[in-house]
């Protein structure tokens, strides 16, 4: 990192990456806020929401609510409420496991998938206006030092 003073000792490495993180969570932060603020703005809806949404469009053929909860990393309770308001809404269903009475999958209706289509497509076009100071060559040296630290991160454990 480049020191205001060229003549000052170099900061320590710790510094710097401590430097790197705090800038890392204000960017994510930055740009978190203003996709919640547009979903809100323009289609009446939330981030937690479009989260469920997706992952159950990643996986057509239904996820448990316990595997839903896994996926997105919160509680039963959070992606329960919103399955439940989806079901109401008529966007998503609840189909029960075979073999397991107690166990429900929740999927997206062809509904919920024409509306989660529109809101991807919405979702797309934001994160692309965030991060156009980017160009090619630059996202993929991004990609390129993030999947270090995620290896690096998977070796420690």
């Amino acid at each position: 990192m480049s020191q205001t003073n060229p003549n000052a000792p170099a900061a320590p490495l710790s510094k710097d990456r401590l430097r790197l993180w705090l800038r890392l969570l204000k960017v994510t932060s930055h740009v978190e806020a203003d996709l919640r603020r547009r979903l809100r703005a323009e289609h009446a809806t939330t981030l937690p929401r479009f989260d469920v949404m997706a992952a159950l469009a990643r996986h057509p053929k239904g996820l448990r609510m316990s595997e839903l909860s896994d996926f997105l990393r919160v509680s039963n309770g959070n992606v329960t409420g919103i399955v439940d308001r989806l079901t109401e809404e008529g966007l998503a269903l609840r189909v029960a496991v075979e073999g397991d009475r107690r166990a429900q999958l929740a999927r997206l209706t062809p509904a919920g998938e024409a509306a989660f289509a529109e809101l991807a497509a919405a979702h797309e076009a934001w994160v692309n206006d965030l991060l156009a100071a980017l160009d090619g060559p630059m996202i993929e040296q991004a990609f390129d030092l993030l999947t270090r630290i995620e290896s690096h991160e998977k070796d420690r454990i």
